[in-house]
């Protein structure tokens, strides 16, 4: 039976790709949608399709000139209006589904429309805001007591609880009394491997605006990494470099200067005489945030001549075509509350792109060290990985070997799809 669901996001909903992930599922189930949240990057293509979708975009607090305490109460306000405004203009909702975080006030304003409406109120906890917060103002802070007191308060008062690892699962029972179901990150079937044809497609395009990708003939048919042959073949470069990726939202919960000192101790060896015949790098770290600027900054200082570095800003559907095209991908996700995955390596996964994951409580439900990929816990243990997996690149017969049992596993990994996944275990809530 059909029925009418507000997903609420309050943030961007282009960079929110498991609600947008949900949205898709309750619209291809015959229900309704009705998605609040910010403008920002495009919402996949999967998404914008539906006929059974609509979206209703808030406007955001301009941050005035005021103390940072006084701007973030009179943000939480205007928040707040601007959601109980939309909640009134749009269709009424049986069910509201909203992530967490941010808990502050998205939790109170859709509780409040679930005490008037007689909505199911349904949270999908992706981490712990109160964690989250306590990253820039410290664990001791009243705001921070405040809005863990609030998560503890409205996930005890919802109708259902979903999240993201089976240690969540646990914390959330433990802690707080409250009983969620597990709904493993899965990745769309938009993130998938592909042909040598795509990935050069790929740089021939971005070339026009990242030289960096460009070969030094300049010709229009080549790029760094492959070429087109008079009779139309593409084929890769000889000596072309490694592309490495990683994808942040620059947030403080990402420390890239763990990547920063690992490329400098690849540069040092290649400076040293580069007896393990690496290749040249190109590394790739998409995404926006707060601290791109401070990197990037980082970047233009190193001043490596090994190893070329750049930040795009991807459109939606290049994004998995980047990741299918990598050798090796990087996360530097550890988790505010250490009780959730990055949905970056849910993202490789899907295009059958093994990574270097940095370690923390829970990853072991994601990425098995050795297995599907690699897991490390300092600077030294990335560098190592990074050396040996591009050692005598790409001719390396240990290495092809060890790629070959990687992709098994992933393989794997994607037999299980969102839809599938989704249908098992959220389908129910609904119906």
């Amino acid at each position: 039976m059909s029925k009418n669901v507000c997903v609420v996001v309050l943030g961007d909903i282009g960079r929110s790709p498991r609600m947008q992930y949900h949205s898709i599922s309750l619209a291809e189930s015959g229900h309704k949608v009705d998605i609040v949240g910010y403008r920002g990057a495009a919402p996949v293509e999967k998404l914008t399709s539906q006929p059974h979708v609509s979206f209703h975009y808030m406007i955001e607090w301009p941050n005035l000139p005021l103390p940072r305490f006084l701007n973030y109460i009179l943000k939480t306000v205007w928040q707040m209006i601007s959601l109980l405004f939309v909640f009134l203009i749009i269709r009424k909702a049986d069910f509201i589904l909203v992530q967490n975080p941010p808990a502050v006030p998205s939790l109170c304003a859709c509780f409040i429309y679930k005490i008037f409406s007689h909505a199911k109120l349904v949270i999908d906890w992706h981490n712990y805001a109160h964690t989250i917060m306590a990253l820039a103002v410290g664990p001791k802070s009243i705001l921070v007591r405040m809005t863990k007191a609030m998560e503890k308060f409205f996930g005890q008062c919802a109708d259902y609880n979903m999240c993201v690892t089976n240690e969540m699962k646990l914390d959330l029972e433990g802690s707080w009394g409250i009983k969620a179901c597990t709904l493993y990150d899965r990745p769309l079937d938009i993130f998938k491997p592909i042909t040598l044809e795509e990935k050069h497609q790929l740089f021939i395009k971005l070339k026009k605006d990242y030289p960096e990708l460009s070969f030094d003939g300049q010709l229009e048919t080549e790029t760094l990494v492959s070429a087109e042959l008079d009779s139309n073949q593409i084929v890769d470069r000889l000596n072309r470099p490694a592309i490495l990726v990683s994808s942040t939202s620059w947030t403080e919960d990402e420390d890239f200067k763990v990547l920063m000192e690992a490329l400098q101790a690849y540069e040092k060896h290649w400076e040293a005489g580069n007896t393990k015949n690496l290749p040249k790098l190109v590394c790739i770290i998409t995404g926006n945030g707060p601290m791109k600027q401070f990197y990037k900054n980082l970047i233009h200082e190193s001043n490596w001549k090994h190893i070329k570095v750049i930040t795009p800003w991807l459109e939606a559907a290049d994004y998995p075509k980047m990741l299918a095209s990598a050798d090796l991908g990087v996360s530097l996700h550890t988790s505010s509350s250490g009780l959730d995955l990055p949905m970056k390596v849910v993202d490789m996964f899907g295009c059958e792109l093994p990574v270097c994951a940095y370690n923390f409580k829970c990853l072991h439900e994601l990425v098995e060290h050795d297995a599907n990929s690699y897991v490390f816990n300092s600077v030294e243990e990335l560098s190592e990985q990074l050396q040996t997996w591009f050692k005598d690149f790409p001719n390396n017969p240990e290495q092809k070997s060890k790629q070959e049992l990687f992709k098994k596993s992933l393989k794997q990994f994607r037999s299980i799809q969102w839809s599938e996944n989704w249908q098992s275990i959220a389908s129910p809530i609904f119906t």
